[in-house]
């Protein structure tokens, strides 16, 4: 006799799945107009950074974006192959690796202005619910990382 499970151990009400299933799509939705400007998702958020802030250490960068380096050294090599980035000991400190944007890289974001437009027009989302979801999702990761925090001490 199979046992009923309770509501709380049902795939679909878990939160974990939603986001996990929402970032999947999030990231698929992504990929046609990433395919446009020859980047995965990963290497579009590298270029985010730098085109906020160029000549950051690669450590500033996986910070930034929460990656180890183990996962960022094949992005920034990846894009530095494709003539986009530079990277390079810094003379102040030869331990750090800065990057740096070529003119390419520069040029890309131009390329680039259009992605988020593109994006929310793909998710038929009002410009406040976007806002939204974004700064719910921000506070759900920051809760996390406290929570985590915590519990490593």
């Amino acid at each position: 006799m199979k046992k009923s499970l309770t509501p709380s151990l049902l795939l679909d009400e878990q939160l974990c799945f939603a986001l996990y299933a929402a970032s999947r799509r999030m990231t698929a939705a992504y990929r046609p107009l990433l395919d446009a400007l020859d980047l995965t998702y990963p290497q579009y958020i590298v270029m985010l950074v730098l085109w906020e802030q160029d000549g950051v250490t690669v450590r500033e960068l996986g910070e930034r974006l929460q990656l180890d380096s183990g996962t960022l050294t094949p992005l920034l090599k990846r894009l530095e192959q494709a003539g986009l980035l530079g990277r390079h000991r810094r003379l102040s400190d030869e331990r750090e690796v800065e990057i740096t944007l070529t003119d390419a890289g520069h040029t890309l974001r131009e390329r680039a202005e259009d992605v988020p437009r593109c994006l929310a027009e793909k998710l038929c989302m009002s410009a406040d619910s976007f806002t939204r979801l974004r700064d719910q999702l921000k506070t759900l990761a920051t809760q996390l990382a406290a929570s985590t925090d915590q519990e490593s001490k």
